[in-house]
């Protein structure tokens, strides 16, 4: 095995794991956590329907993410990075990191929402979101910089054949 295909299947483990990770999450614990505070704040209880679909669609595109991670590293494995289907898996990326976005944003409204019905001070958790929000357009940065150089690649080679 040499090094480029070692790095791959390492990143791909990873990127597995965060899968698991991530569907454990939504099944086990977020259904959870969601019961216990409608226990605990019954009079809140309807807040949840938002940061729950908020939550569900932020970790479903999350997920879809994971998925065309890995497929871009089977192409990378394949000596296909700079090809149409790396292309493909960089606009879905995107895309999904834009919905991301919104479903952070969206959360932000919902939590700016019931700090105002409850009083409460939502500063802290707003803060993170925004955090959030500053990580995923990094990385929105990146894959776009990654898509305009295989871009660039495929127009130099469609020019000499």
């Amino acid at each position: 095995m040499n090094v480029k295909r070692g790095s791959t299947t390492f990143l791909k483990v990873i990127v597995f794991f965060a899968g698991i990770a991530v569907l454990a999450f939504c099944i086990y614990w977020l259904p959870g956590i969601a019961v216990r505070d409608a226990r605990v704040h019954p009079d809140t209880a309807y807040f949840l329907i938002p940061f729950l679909i908020c939550a569900y669609g932020f970790f479903i595109t999350f997920s879809v993410v994971l998925y065309q991670t890995f497929k871009l590293l089977t192409y990378i494995e394949r000596n296909n990075a700079f090809s149409e289907l790396s292309l493909k898996s960089l606009k879905v990326i995107k895309k999904c990191t834009f919905a991301v976005i919104f479903f952070i944003v969206l959360g932000i409204v919902s939590l700016m929402i019931l700090a105002k019905v409850t009083g409460d001070d939502a500063a802290g958790p707003i803060s993170l979101s925004l955090m959030g929000i500053l990580v995923t357009s990094t990385i929105a940065t990146f894959v776009s910089v990654l898509q305009k150089l295989i871009k660039n690649c495929l127009e130099k080679n469609e020019i000499k054949m």
